[in-house]
């Protein structure tokens, strides 16, 4: 089983200042696969990454990831993190941000060039982190992730800001890279963007809704608007409370 789980969760649950953030979530995402964490903002979605990176405290339950406990130390260059808020330094051009974390994740340095391109930054290159807009400096996090060969992607909210061409460019990047065997885990709180991933994890107020492909959802629910969807399964949850 193993070998086709990348992450794995029995019973997890964060509880931060007295409220359960997570009430006891058990997921199971397979490897290669572009799966998706949707929900509103607050519904613990950025709880649940930090949990699956093992930075996240106060955890309770199980949480597996490329078959070790998450937060291992061996996991560290198997992984690639790109968190809500761009973890670039502000002072120094996107290149030599990127040189930095090549250097700590003793990547190839020709990796640098390759990921700029494929976060579509080559004309912000040179430019510092502190002079780029919102959705630059998510592109240049997302660009961090990218380095080396990760084996699994966490991505929380990566086309938050973004225009629509740039989204588009962005999820097609997301399937080719799944193609080549990455696992991605990819939040967000739009709903038309559900429709790109292959699985989708439906989270409300610390409770997983549903874990199913876009179609299931939709015929689950009788709908082939997946934001309606959503709505029908958090109606049927009021009703069965």
């Amino acid at each position: 089983m193993t070998n086709y789980v990348a992450i794995e969760t029995d019973g997890l649950r964060v509880r931060r200042g007295g409220r359960e953030v997570l009430r006891g979530l058990s997921v199971t995402v397979p490897r290669g696969s572009v799966t998706g964490m949707l929900g509103p903002s607050g519904c613990g979605k950025t709880t649940f990454m930090r949990a699956v990176v093992g930075v996240q405290a106060a955890v309770s339950g199980t949480v597996t990831v490329l078959g070790r406990p998450a937060g291992a130390r061996a996991l560290r260059r198997r992984i690639g993190y790109s968190p809500q808020s761009p973890a670039v330094y502000a002072d120094m051009t996107v290149t030599e941000c990127l040189r930095y974390f090549t250097a700590v994740l003793r990547a190839p340095r020709s990796d640098v060039d390759r990921v700029i391109g494929e976060v579509g930054l080559d004309s912000e290159a040179g430019s510092l982190v502190a002079q780029l807009s919102g959705g630059q400096r998510s592109r240049a996090s997302l660009a961090v992730a990218l380095l080396g060969s990760p084996e699994l992607l966490v991505l929380d909210e990566p086309t938050v800001g973004l225009d629509p061409v740039l989204r588009d460019d962005l999820w097609a990047l997301f399937h080719r890279i799944a193609g080549q065997g990455v696992t991605l885990l990819v939040s967000s709180h739009v709903m038309d963007e559900a429709a790109r991933c292959q699985r989708l994890l439906l989270m409300r107020e610390g409770r997983l809704l549903a874990d199913d492909t876009p179609q299931a959802l939709r015929q689950a629910t009788g709908t082939d608007d997946l934001d309606q969807a959503f709505l029908r399964l958090v109606r049927a949850e009021k009703v069965a409370l």
